[in-house]
């Protein structure tokens, strides 16, 4: 079924539905909210890995990728401190070995503690710091058995008085460190496929971030485009629509008044004459009582009643007369249309029914508002011929009404026809647009006039085969109080 809603700027098509402007304002919270949760997502997630990535960066400049490289370099120092102590006997050589081998296993001790550290809150995850772990630890119990033999090499040294050769003190020392050097160098290995994967995950994490980024600089540019879209829906495309109705009412309103002046020329120039020719038809008749009965006669009269009839329609539309508004209930105008109407109707098996239903007030010229539902009935009533159902009712509800939204009054005239084509649909209002044989055209835009003098809008629904409904919508007297049945 199609609506339309026709005021003093023309038509403008409407649907049954809720609030266009409520339901935009809720996809555009909604779009908003949506928008939000995932920007705190992408923006958690990257710096979730930013900052394990940073740590994992301390990790590697902390050495923690050193330590079989390092391990190496000190048992080899000490090997060499004491080879020369063994050989020379040379005091500096002995307090340099104590001094380093009790720093190397103070950083051995601290490091294994570093990496079981990170075990636990699971750092450098893809390296396999448990395995290192271990063969750190491995490693501390070799160096433990390497310092115990290093001390029966001292204390042979000294018992021997430095009379071994040199051959025999480097074997010595070599079997004593020879355990050391294949953990050191599988630690080395260990760290050497961790720092590898290190990079690997490191140029993963920022081909992540990139897309991150991106994603999150689309969902910005998107978000500031839907906004864009809802302030123009919201707020421009209005005003566009606005200045287009205005300037259609101001066009409408200058032909109107060009209307005024030519009817003012009409009543001058035809209503004398066919005043004139009214009354010498009706002296005719009265001197020749035969042309009483003459059918030229009559055709002649009903002619000027019609002619008269059309101008009078002519300039009721071009120079409407200001309603006389009186505070008046909606439903006692329906009823008394109810009782006017409802025997013509039912001389052509058409039902007017009167459903009982809640009305409200409104200021009102009662003979106009009376005269636009006469109308609506008597249209309705032609569109249907015989046998069918015209409803006449009144209901209250929040209606558009001058741009803004508030209480009115409407009231419905619906019937059970034939429904309007869609080609007279398009000029339902158009002045002098008419299909029945010797109407006028101007029913309609006269009710349409009437309708806006009371600050209200003449709208309707139709539907082929089915029935139209028209509804008349006024605003109501804001007065809760009060409420009226009709009954």
């Amino acid at each position: 079924m199609t609506g339309t809603n026709h005021s003093t700027g023309g038509f403008r098509r409407i649907t049954r539905r809720s609030s266009p402007v409520q339901v935009r304002l809720f996809g555009f919270v909604l779009l908003v909210v949506c928008g939000t949760v995932t920007l705190f997502w992408l923006t958690r997630t990257t710096w979730s890995q930013l900052d394990r990535l940073q740590r994992e960066h301390a990790a590697v400049k902390g050495e923690s990728f050193y330590l079989g490289v390092h391990l190496r370099g000190a048992v080899r120092s000490l090997n060499d401190k004491l080879l020369q102590f063994g050989v020379t006997h040379d005091p500096e050589m002995l307090n340099a070995f104590l001094q380093e081998s009790a720093e190397l296993k103070g950083w051995i001790s601290t490091n294994r503690a570093h990496l079981a550290q990170m075990v636990n809150l699971q750092l450098l995850r893809t390296f396999e710091i448990s395995g290192q772990l271990q063969l750190l630890s491995q490693a501390e119990m070799r160096y433990e058995r390497y310092l115990t033999n290093a001390a029966a090499i001292l204390a042979s040294g000294k018992k021997n008085g430095g009379h071994e050769s040199f051959e025999a003190v480097y074997k010595q020392v070599r079997e004593a460190s020879s355990p050391l050097f294949p953990v050191c160098d599988e630690l080395v290995m260990a760290q050497r496929q961790g720092f590898s994967e290190f990079l690997g995950e490191t140029q993963s994490t920022l081909v992540s971030h990139q897309r991150l980024l991106q994603t999150t600089s689309a969902l910005i540019l998107g978000l500031a485009l839907a906004l864009s879209i809802q302030v123009y829906r919201g707020m421009i495309a209005p005003l566009r629509v606005g200045l287009s109705e205005s300037k259609s009412i101001i066009e409408r309103q200058e032909k109107l008044a060009s209307l005024g002046i030519l009817a003012s020329g009409v009543a001058h120039e035809i209503r004398n004459p066919l005043t004139a020719i009214k009354i010498r038809l009706f002296s005719l008749k009265k001197c020749v009582p035969a042309l009483a009965q003459n059918e030229d006669a009559t055709v002649i009269g009903n002619e000027i009643n019609r002619l008269e009839g059309i101008v009078k329609d002519f300039l009721q539309f071009a120079r409407p007369s200001e309603p006389r508004l009186t505070r008046i209930p909606a439903a006692q105008i329906v009823r008394e249309v109810h009782r006017l109407l409802q025997p013509q109707l039912e001389r052509s098996a058409i039902a007017l029914k009167l459903e009982a239903t809640n009305g409200g007030l409104v200021y009102a010229d009662a003979q106009q508002l009376k005269q636009v539902l006469i109308n609506l009935v008597q249209n309705s009533a032609e569109n249907i011929g015989r046998n069918g159902t015209v409803s006449l009712r009144v209901r209250r509800e929040t209606a558009e009404l001058n741009g803004r939204q508030r209480p009115a009054v409407i009231m419905v005239v619906e019937d059970t026809g034939k429904g309007i084509p869609r080609e007279v649909e398009m000029r339902l209002f158009d002045p002098f647009f008419t299909t029945k044989e010797g109407g006028t055209g101007l029913g309609l835009a006269i009710s349409s006039r009437i309708v806006e003098k009371h600050g209200g809008v003449l709208r309707y629904e139709t539907q082929l085969n089915q029935g139209t409904t028209f509804e008349i919508v006024v605003p109501e007297v804001e007065d809760d109080a009060t409420e009226h049945s009709v009954n």
